[in-house]
């Protein structure tokens, strides 16, 4: 197929690559970003210099909105109706725009989001401070283009009277770039801009002893200086804006909290919602009700609490978890030189300035220009005059205008603009009293003309004449501060007892690893013994706990893992519950080894951990886990070989006058004092525990208390003989020793220890031997021996198996209660 000459062969990377480029630069200098100079964007700027021509301003009455619309539409912006509508009602609402720049008759929306009336039900003209913007447009101030189809001009800025864009801000999205820029207050901008004209090096701290901060038009409470500091010196920054709430006391010992202002843009009534959804849901216990009470007098939201609850808790929490409080982040990008840069408020006040400087010069020569051709013409008058009847004499002898006007020029000298001014001059203007006025006037000229020419030479008059002009903005339309600027962000912590229901429930956990809350009712309505468990699997732990209390579980591989009690899923008592590898993973052959329930997680208190291999540690308990506990477990003690386990977790709230007792696989007791132990990080080894002898092994360890003057223990050995020791009797040797022998050694089929138990009054067991075979054990039939007995037999070794497992009786000591 021959190629075509009028078809062009272009690859999709060049076409994409140009038309994207092209359109990109579109958006961006004509679209999405305000002007540095007016701090508009051209369909706002469009909008005001139409409704300015058509002479909608705020001295004449409201216009259907529809027909300023329209004239947007027909003459300036070829765009959408509703793109021009929606931005024309932005700047109509007071709780967007700091000084609305249009005023409204009708419904323009509202805070909760709702949508503006169609443009032929509103009506609208500019605002008073909008002549500011428009002032002096008319005196060939700023440029002007052909607008879209070439049959009118538009203004390319406006000769703003004030830094609108800090005043007002912007936020605006385009292609690479996007905007943010808070509003300002007006008399702040103004005194920072005044204070520049004077001093040109000023930097942004500088300019700060007058802007304070960003101004919003819904007020609140803004924090963190810092972040507002890097903003106004870089252009971007982050600060929290936060409601202004407070907490008043109603009837009945209840309370409300009552918000009266909320975050700049947060729609209002999708945070009432919010905030209803978590009294719905009841993600924290305490909110009875969530009411919106705003009306015209302005915005009140109230959350109505239940009797005797945190309010100031509760507060934390909605500001933690709903737009009650947001963080505004400044990224304050503008048109600069048609192209977008992010600035800080200097070289936006500067670029302000600068545009200032240039309205000033332009407009002072346009009047400079008006006035001069008005004073020679005012001079031709005043000749003319005082020549009167010479004068008319010449025009009665003369053809036509055109005649009388050669003649003034060649008998009198007059220049052509003064001979048109004399032959169009009306007969009443002849009278006396003419030529004082003439005078007069000649002499006000005079005094403008060096006044204008002063403005265009002088530097120190040009600064003054700026000054002025701004100081007579910020007299006319200053108005208040409405956001209040705090120096620090408050960080917020929520208390648990905020977030949970406090409420007592039985927790239990199972060797194999089960878990569960139950509640009292359920727990009741069986009996304790009927407790939901596997096959072969049986509870390590069963306790009534609240739900503020912490629940911690050790691993034999060094593990720890953290529930908070709340955060256990809930069963009934015959259930079975959630195995914890459903959220964590445990390692192959590592079980739960200890639970314990705590009330309170106390740093002082600490974990003595006593491992196989012959390794003890302490820790502190609030140093055992991180924020992710909910996926994870932590290590508690670095195990040095794949062999080693710990053989038990010893809890101590006051480690004082405690001493530890280790036994070994061959026999060998020691005892020595717990402060010997030091303190380590979660994630140590620990230090040596016991001199051990070849293929020897801790098979336990106690913690107990030194100063009392029985501690009982038992020891199973793997013959099936029991014998119960009081380790108070001990000798203190020191850590690391070898120790003393506990029982005595035989020739043949010596005793080696299987198990360490706690033998004080009550305690019970099942003994699990390796035929299956289940024997009782209690502590209470076994008398204090010696150390060199070797006890007496439980079991017999040929016929029962050696014992494999001792399961404590958790039950008994919950049934005797």
């Amino acid at each position: 197929m021959e190629s075509r000459s009028d078809v062009q062969e272009l690859t999709l990377e060049e076409v994409m690559g140009d038309r994207f480029g092209r359109y990109s630069k579109y958006i961006i200098q004509e679209r999405a970003l305000p002007d540095i100079r007016d701090g508009l964007k051209p369909v706002q700027r469009r909008i005001l210099y139409a409704m300015n021509v058509e002479g909608n301003t705020s001295e004449k009455g409201f216009r259907k909105s529809a027909k300023t619309v329209g004239n947007v539409i027909g003459n300036y912006h070829p765009h959408g109706d509703s793109s021009v509508y929606e931005a024309m009602v932005r700047l109509s609402q007071n709780w967007k725009q700091r000084e609305e720049l249009v005023e409204m008759h009708g419904n323009n929306g509202s805070m909760d989001g709702d949508p503006p009336a169609a443009m032929r039900y509103t009506e609208a003209r500019l605002s008073k401070i909008s002549s500011e913007l428009l002032k002096d447009i008319d005196k060939e101030t700023v440029d002007f283009v052909l607008n879209f189809d070439d049959t009118d001009e538009e203004p390319t800025v406006l000769p703003v009277r004030y830094p609108n864009l800090l005043v007002n801000g912007a936020t605006g999205i385009s292609a690479g770039y996007a905007t943010d820029i808070p509003s300002h207050n007006l008399s702040e901008v103004i005194d920072a801009t005044v204070y520049l004209v004077d001093h040109p090096k000023a930097t942004a701290v500088d300019l700060m002893t007058y802007l304070k901060g960003p101004d919003f038009p819904t007020g609140g409470i803004l924090q963190g200086v810092d972040g507002i500091k890097k903003a106004y010196e870089t252009g971007k920054g982050k600060v929290i804006l936060r409601s202004k709430t407070h907490i008043e006391e109603l009837r009945g010992g209840k309370q409300q909290i009552v918000i009266s202002e909320i975050p700049y843009d947060v729609n209002k009534a999708v945070l009432v919602r919010k905030m209803d959804e978590i009294r719905l849901y009841k993600k924290i216990d305490g909110i009875a009700e969530v009411r919106d009470e705003s009306d015209r007098t302005g915005l009140q939201i109230v959350v109505e609490l239940k009797k005797d609850v945190n309010a100031q808790g509760i507060l934390t929490y909605l500001l933690k978890s709903t737009d009650l409080q947001v963080s505004y982040n400044f990224n304050m990008v503008a048109i600069d030189k048609k192209r977008p840069q992010q600035v800080g408020i200097v070289r936006m006040i500067e670029a302000y300035l600068e545009h200032q400087n240039e309205v000033i010069v332009r407009r002072t020569q346009f009047n400079l220009r008006k006035a001069e051709t008005r004073a020679h013409i005012v001079v031709g008058l005043i000749k003319a005059l005082s020549i009167l009847d010479e004068v008319i004499t010449a025009i009665r002898a003369s053809k036509d205008k055109k005649n009388a006007k050669d003649n003034l020029i060649e008998q009198f000298k007059f220049t052509e603009e003064q001979a048109e001014a004399i032959v169009s001059l009306q007969l009443y203007r002849l009278t006396n009293t003419d030529i004082t006025a003439l005078e007069s006037e000649a002499e006000a000229l005079e005094k403008d003309i060096a006044s204008f020419k002063k403005i265009l030479t002088s530097s120190v008059e040009m600064k003054r004449v700026m000054k002025k002009e701004l100081s007579e903005i910020k007299k006319k339309y200053a108005s208040p501060r409405r956001t209040v600027i705090e120096n620090e962000i408050e960080e917020l912590k929520i208390e648990t007892e905020v977030l949970v229901t406090q409420e007592e429930v039985m927790v239990s956990v199972t060797k194999e690893g089960y878990i569960k809350r139950t509640s009292l009712r359920s727990y009741g309505a069986s009996k304790p013994e009927e407790i939901g468990v596997r096959e072969g699997d049986y509870p390590i732990f069963v306790e009534q706990l609240n739900t503020l209390n912490h629940l911690l579980l050790f691993t034999t591989k060094g593990n720890i893992i953290y529930r908070p009690v709340h955060e256990i899923a809930e069963f009934r008592w015959k259930d079975i519950g959630e195995h914890l590898s459903q959220n964590i993973a445990l390692g192959q052959e590592e079980t739960i080894l200890k639970v314990f329930g705590l009330k309170i997680l106390d740093s002082s208190a600490t974990f003595t951990i006593i491992s196989k291999e012959g390794f003890i540690k302490q820790s502190n308990v609030d140093s055992l886990f991180g924020r992710s506990y909910l996926t994870k477990s932590f290590i508690v003690m670095k195990l040095k070989t794949e062999t080693d386990r710990v053989e038990n977790v010893i809890f101590t709230e006051i480690q004082k006058d405690k001493d530890v007792f280790l036994i070994t696989r061959r026999g060998f007791g020691l005892r020595y004092p717990l402060a010997e132990v030091p303190i380590v990080g979660a994630k140590a080894g620990g230090v040596k525990s016991i001199n051990l002898k070849k293929d020897d092994y801790v098979v336990n360890g106690i913690v107990f208390d030194a100063t009392a003057s029985k501690t009982e223990v038992l020891i199973l050995t793997q013959r099936g003989s029991v014998k119960k020791m009081n380790i108070n009797d001990f000798d203190t040797l020191g850590r690391a020793k070898r120790g003393l022998l506990v029982l005595r050694e035989l020739k043949s089929n010596p005793h080696r220890v299987a198990f360490l138990l706690c033998g004080s009054k009550g305690q019970e067991y099942t003994v699990l031997t390796e035929k299956d075979k289940a024997i009782h054990l209690s502590s209470s039939t076994y008398q204090i021996s010696d150390r060199y007995s070797n006890g007496s037999f439980i079991l017999d070794e040929v016929n029962d198996g050696i014992p494999l497992d001792v399961q404590k009786d958790i039950f008994y000591a919950l049934k005797k209660e």
